[in-house]
């Protein structure tokens, strides 16, 4: 009976050692999963620079993430009636539908970043042209905004909302030192993910006619991942400074395929500033036709190759023709900068500031003249 009652409380000591036993290893072993000593690459000379180019990048996320805001957009557009409401037999059938025009109210999205401290706001012509009613989200804030200018050949817009506090304006680079190779960085929200945060490089510079309107206007391209959303946003290099208006994908899909086209900040620069003071851009012109320039015309008038750019045609008593250019004359030089060709002058004549001279050089019957031609405001 003793050796019963013994055995008992030993057989139960054994069992609840058999419950404590697998705890308490694993307590002294945890973790159970993965490698408890640290990756070898963590410490390695080349996880350390990676890290600094990381570190980078976060940086520059933290300095935008109140600097970049999200644009809301509602439009009111008419629906067509359907041409089966006007047919007799319909009618006569079916009766006669309700008269009127019918109303739709739609939504848009878009980026934009902000210029002051008081609410001057950038983004792209298309994100709010022809809405009605414009909301700015900063953060969780919410705020109307109002169209100062717009302007429909550079693709941009400036925006005003009056916020109660000072907002953190972003800081303009130079995008004339842009260098295909360069990081780029997009800020925006695509598809309404707000603050969407994606690097890649700059693929080239000076592209031109990316959207086949005939415009001299360059662009930067970008891999960085650009989808709908992201138009109006900021394109930022390495240093946090905005080098570009994040505008338009090339796409079959609608979806990002690495070929984003941004508007240089240098552009924009001079385009904003023309719409806080003017509401819209004074385009300088001086009332000549450009034709093609072939390279058997340039030989036939004495010139090594076909630079410069070829006049067809004046507009009568224009700025150039009152200058003395005539049909024929092929300016190859203003103010004794290169004409390489036609979109060199017109991106010239457009920037030049209205009733400011210009030099033009000009190839007439095998030699050069300088002709000095007041720049006038386009029609």
């Amino acid at each position: 009976m003793t050796a019963r009652r013994t055995v008992l409380p030993v057989f139960l000591l054994l069992l609840a050692s058999l419950f404590v036993y697998p705890f308490s290893c694993a307590q002294k072993d945890a973790p159970v999963f993965g490698e408890s000593s640290q990756s070898p690459v963590k410490s390695s000379a080349e996880a350390a620079r990676a890290m600094e180019i990381q570190k980078a990048f976060r940086d520059v996320y933290d300095l935008y993430k109140e600097r970049v805001v999200f644009i809301a957009t509602e439009q009111t557009v008419k629906i067509p009636q359907h041409p089966f409401f006007n047919d007799p037999f319909f009618r006569e059938f079916f009766g006669t539908p309700q008269q009127g025009p019918r109303t739709q109210r739609r939504t848009g999205l878009g980026t934009g970043f902000i210029l002051s401290e008081d609410g001057y706001i950038c983004t792209n012509h298309h994100v709010v042209s022809g809405v009605d009613k414009i909301t700015i989200k900063i953060n969780e804030k919410e705020y109307p905004a109002k169209i100062i200018g717009s302007d429909e050949k550079t693709d941009i817009a400036l925006l005003k909302i009056s916020p109660r506090e000072k907002l953190k304006p972003v800081f303009l680079g130079n995008s004339d030192e842009v260098r295909v190779g360069d990081w780029a960085i997009a800020i925006g929200n695509p598809f309404g993910l707000d603050k969407t945060f994606t690097v890649g490089v700059i693929s080239a510079t000076g592209r031109k006619d990316v959207d086949m309107m005939g415009g001299s206007q360059s662009h930067i391209q970008t891999d960085a991942s650009i989808n709908p959303g992201n138009s109006g946003g900021p394109l930022i290099n390495i240093n946090g400074e905005v080098i570009g208006i994040n505008r338009m994908i090339y796409s079959n899909s609608g979806g990002n395929l690495g070929i984003g086209f941004a508007i240089p900040v240098n552009i924009a620069k001079s385009v904003l500033e023309q719409l806080k003071v003017h509401k819209k851009i004074k385009r300088g012109y001086i009332g000549v036709q450009i034709v093609p320039f072939t390279e058997d015309y340039a030989k036939q008038l004495g010139l090594k190759a076909a630079e410069g750019a070829l006049i067809g045609g004046l507009e009568e008593n224009g700025p150039a023709a009152r200058a003395g250019v005539r049909a024929g004359d092929v300016v190859t030089k203003i103010n004794d900068a290169a004409i390489k060709d036609y979109n060199i002058l017109v991106d010239i004549v457009g920037k030049t500031p209205i009733g400011q001279t210009l030099k033009a050089t000009v190839w007439r019957e095998g030699k050069e003249l300088n002709l000095f031609i007041t720049v006038s405001e386009r029609p």
